[in-house]
């Protein structure tokens, strides 16, 4: 018999009078705020907005400025191009980007405004991409992250066919980038006063994450060395002159990961340029199930010192404060991530921003600081952090949102199966009214070494829009709570993460919210999985969605950009049979299942590949279990086309609609 408790932790609620529900095509409304940048004094804040325009079934990302006193708000860039990454220079006088948007098509290229006034320029010109680029002090060089050219464009432009793809790597495919080549990212440095980039580094392995040193003749990076990158996760900090022909220097040496470059959060220089902050990683064998901490180093070389490896909580983006005796990081905890202080010498961690909503970036410099945050009845957008409150910068969505009644979002807390506290959000129907049950749909997020936080989830409203409660269960297996609790299901994904969602589930049932009779469940990615592994466990769900899933996992092998995963986390197939069975049961059990389901996936999915979409579909179409597959052409794991984000949104109403309601 499972155990329940639940209790109501807190509410996030908004309505007003004469307001809508939530409609599919509404994500096109709503505009994506993101990359905060904050000038040097503190007064500016640039940041990016993605926007989506139905008609020509296109996004696009342009740039805006907003003021610190609240001021200005506009935007700087327009057109169809995205423009992306801004970051002002020292002196704040010029601001950088990223941006495809030149004649020659030849992907990113590195772009400067002058704020006083005027177009934007080109400044590179390259064969290869840039991928990042950071401002030296003296605002004349910066550093660059640029692709090595492919040569299959030369190619394209000789109008020949293109040439076979030859691969030789360990792994050889990505998510977005495609099969893995020769190619690789390398660090190089350019004079705004002519001439073209200077190469720094060079090798089969790559550079990234660069960082100038206070007095500019230093550049840090993090990469991954060795006779074989891309056998390990050992991603260390290296030092570099910022001239031609110096020579790399490595800073770390631990087997585990520093400055993983997955968490885009740069090795950061001390004031005096003595000390550098970066993430270090934990465990190997553990991989993202343990937490990342934070760390200093003496910049000449030394031994790092862990400043939050006792806290068993993972921080991001270290910034350190202009007196250096603290670092600013934003910390995740239980379904929240903030704003906290570390003490540069005792690792004392002190919350800065309250447990309401979710820091999702923040910026920081002349004592201000500004932060990318978002509710659950809140888009991301932009806010100072002002005398211990937030004051609203951006305001690219509030117009839009005061039109619409969403629903009320409440935090939980359920005992599973096994006695475990489970933590989690409940969304209400709009309209919710007590006593009355609702068809429930429990959506779990992806990962599975990720949470879900109190933030606007657009899947969860439109759903709720729809007359669905909507469960969000934080599993065995998700972050924000520290390393034992995110490995609860290592080497046994199907487990205690299943017990947890049933006891969620069971929790809504007795509380009288949830329709025993109209259950159901869906996900993305580790969501689809563990959809999968829920109606291969049970028969109470009567619909489901599983979207970019995999569960024959020995199909995974070779096929999708995980390998190193599966090694440390389930051993190899021809040694360790057993671990791989374990957690394939929803594919070599099938025959369990009887929960009519939707499967969903696109074609350029180097993630969690299509085949396996392919496999359960066709299991239940040999089973005749009520099922379908759809397609999506041209899409990686997370989708881009606009009318396939609606069409997704409108197929999973409809599937739920036709099964529950």
């Amino acid at each position: 018999m499972r155990h329940l408790l639940c209790a109501a932790i807190a509410f996030f609620c908004v309505g007003s009078a004469g307001a809508r529900t939530l409609q599919p095509q509404d994500f096109a409304a709503i505009h994506d705020v993101g990359n905060p940048s904050i000038s040097p004094d503190g007064q500016w804040v640039a940041y990016t907005v993605r926007s989506v325009d139905l008609d020509k079934d296109k996004r696009a990302t342009n740039l805006w400025l907003a003021k610190w006193d609240g001021s200005v708000n506009r935007a700087i860039t327009y057109g169809e191009k995205s423009q992306f990454s801004p970051r002002f220079s020292p002196d704040g006088k010029l601001l950088a980007f990223l941006s495809g948007r030149g004649d020659d098509e030849k992907g990113d290229q590195l772009w400067i405004m002058d704020l006083s006034g005027g177009e934007a320029r080109q400044v590179t010109k390259l064969k290869g991409e840039v991928e990042d680029f950071a401002w030296a002090p003296d605002g004349r060089h910066l550093a660059l992250v640029v692709h090595d050219p492919d040569p299959a464009d030369e190619d394209k432009d000789k109008g020949k066919a293109e040439a076979p793809i030859v691969i030789t790597r360990f792994q050889f495919k990505e998510d977005e980038v495609g099969y893995l080549t020769a190619r690789r990212s390398h660090l190089f440095l350019l004079d705004l006063g002519g001439g073209e980039p200077t190469q720094l580094t060079s090798g089969e392995h790559d550079e990234c994450l660069p960082a100038f040193s206070p007095d500019g003749k230093s550049i840090a990076f993090v990469t991954k060395r060795g006779a074989d990158p891309d056998r390990s996760d050992d991603w260390d900090i290296y030092v570099i002159g910022a001239q031609a022909g110096a020579h790399e220097r490595q800073l770390t040496h631990s087997p585990e990961a520093d400055g993983n470059p997955d968490w885009n959060s740069y090795p950061a220089w001390s004031p005096d340029g003595k000390w550098l902050a970066y993430l270090h990683g934990g465990p190997v064998k553990k991989i993202e199930y343990a937490t990342d901490s934070l760390a200093v180093i003496p910049a000449a070389g030394g031994e790092p010192h862990v400043l939050t490896g006792a806290l068993d909580r993972n921080v991001y983006e270290p910034r350190w404060s202009p007196d250096g005796k603290s670092l600013l990081v934003r910390l995740e905890q239980d379904r929240h991530e903030v704003v906290a202080q570390v003490d540069a010498a005792s690792g004392a961690v002190k919350e800065l921003t309250p447990m309401e909503g979710t820091v999702d970036r923040f910026t920081a410099a002349a004592g201000h600081v500004a932060l990318l945050w978002t509710s659950p009845t809140t888009p991301l957008e932009v806010y100072a952090w002002d005398g211990g409150k937030r004051r609203e910068l951006s305001k690219q969505n509030a117009a839009f949102m005061k039109s619409l009644d969403l629903a009320k979002v409440e935090e939980f807390s359920v005992k599973s199966g096994d006695g475990t506290e489970v933590h989690g959000f409940l969304t209400y129907p709009v309209g919710y009214e007590k006593g009355k049950r609702y068809p429930t749909l429990s959506f779990n997020h992806g990962g599975p070494q990720s949470e879900s936080l109190a933030r606007f989830d657009f899947n969860h409203q439109l759903f709720a829009a729809n007359g669905y409660a909507v469960v969000a269960t934080n599993y065995r297996g998700s972050t924000g709570r520290g390393t034992d609790y995110a490995i609860g299901i290592f080497a046994s994904w199907g487990g205690k993460d299943v017990q947890d969602v049933h006891a969620a589930m069971d929790a809504m049932v007795q509380r009288g919210i949830a329709d025993p009779d109209r259950l159901g469940v869906g996900g993305w990615s580790y969501g689809g999985m563990l959809t999968n592994y829920l109606i291969a466990s049970d028969t109470r769900f009567k619909a489901a969605v599983s979207g970019a899933s995999i569960s024959d996992i020995l199909a995974g092998f070779g096929t999708d950009e995980y390998i190193r995963d599966y090694q440390n986390e389930l051993g190899l197939p021809w040694k360790d049979l057993d671990a791989w069975m374990k957690v394939s049961y929803p594919f070599y059990h099938a025959d369990r299942i009887k929960t009519p389901t939707l499967f969903m996936g696109g074609t350029k999915d180097f993630n969690v590949t299509l085949l396996n979409q392919e496999q359960m579909y066709q299991a239940l179409q040999v089973l005749q279990v009520p099922t379908e597959l759809v397609i999506y052409p041209n899409q990686f794991h997370g989708f881009t086309r606009p009318s396939y984000i609606l069409d997704r949104y409108k197929r999973w109403l409809d599937w739920y609609a036709k099964w529950l309601k």
